[in-house]
């Protein structure tokens, strides 16, 4: 069971709720986010810190070590232990497909989902000296970036892996080891450090990951009780959009060996419209960047994702490898 739609209770009852986070400051500032809004709900609220595999290997890319999975596993066992009661995460680093017996009971507002240019001596791209570095942890960035510095006939330019959480990555730039980097403007924004930021990429210029810039909390699916706790925190406009965008990297297979973008945003005419694009690129560069875009009704979730398989037809139409040639 990936999604659910909780409603909530008509009568309050106090509960006592264990968060289950990883240790990294940006995913503290979360988990104590959400704990403050459920504490001002009336509930008692404490923390689990946890270290999982996919903050414990950092030589190497998530594409060759098991995705984003390594990322939410420990915290999933400590719900079914019951040492937790729910697991509060970055979507983009959820798996598209959730465990048996687990559920997604609420996604909340998304913050900005664009991706951030960060560089102590280059305001863009064009700007790098010759034979630069810019680092970055995703195959979607780095045919997103190659695409981009073909553009400008930049084939100088190295494009080299970046791990580790956010304040690791913007130590090994500013200890030289890279040029530039790029990472999520949410993260930046939520620990005060939009300073770093010299410039943000427009979707146009860099589609964001499914998810990007969401929280999504997770709890096991027999807890009908913590999903009517936790549906005041729920922000359809920005569940519908991310279950849009959901949809299409799991129909593609996605994970983080697919180099796969999916961003969708509401018509500023017609509130109802959303818009979705997705675009998929060749890690080894033999294939042109593909980019298809759609857009309809969507006040359902079952209407978003119904849009979000209209963009994957779109994408694998244009030629995109469908899950069986990936």
């Amino acid at each position: 069971m990936s999604i659910s739609s909780p409603t909530a209770s008509s009568v309050f009852v106090s509960l006592s709720i264990t968060i289950a986070t990883r240790e990294s400051r940006l995913a503290l500032w979360q988990a104590e986010h959400v704990k403050a809004l459920l504490e001002g709900l009336g509930h008692r609220v404490s923390l689990l810190g946890m270290t999982t595999k996919g903050d414990q290997i950092l030589d190497r890319s998530l594409s060759k070590v098991g995705g984003k999975g390594l990322f939410v596993k420990e915290l999933e066992v400590a719900l079914e232990e019951g040492r937790a009661d729910i697991a509060v995460h970055s979507l983009k680093d959820v798996p598209m497909d959730l465990p048996e017996g687990f559920a997604l009971a609420c996604v909340m507002e998304r913050e900005d989902p664009r991706d951030a240019w960060v560089s102590p001596g280059c305001a863009t791209l064009a700007d790098l000296p010759s034979g630069a570095v810019v680092g970055t942890s995703s195959l979607r960035r780095l045919v997103l970036l190659r695409a981009a510095l073909d553009q400008l006939g930049r084939s100088d330019v190295r494009i080299e892996p970046l791990r580790g959480n956010l304040d690791t990555r913007l130590r090994k730039l500013d200890e030289g080891g890279y040029h530039a980097i790029v990472l999520a403007a949410a993260g930046l924004k939520r620990l005060g450090l939009e300073n770093r930021i010299r410039a943000v990429f427009e979707p146009d210029q860099s589609l964001p990951a499914a998810g990007q810039g969401a929280l999504g909390i997770e709890v096991r699916a027999d807890r009908t009780d913590l999903m009517g706790a936790l549906a005041p925190l729920i922000h359809w406009p920005s569940w519908f959009r991310v279950a849009a965008e959901r949809t299409v990297s799991r129909a593609m297979g996605g994970s983080c060996s697919m180099p796969l973008a999916a961003y969708s945003d509401w018509d500023a005419v017609s509130p109802e419209q959303l818009r979705l694009d997705a675009a998929w690129g060749d890690p080894e560069g033999h294939a042109p960047l593909v980019r298809v875009g759609a857009q309809g009704e969507v006040t359902s979730l079952e209407q978003a994702e119904a849009l979000g398989m209209r963009v994957t037809q779109a994408l694998q139409a244009a030629g995109a490898p469908s899950p069986a040639q990936g």
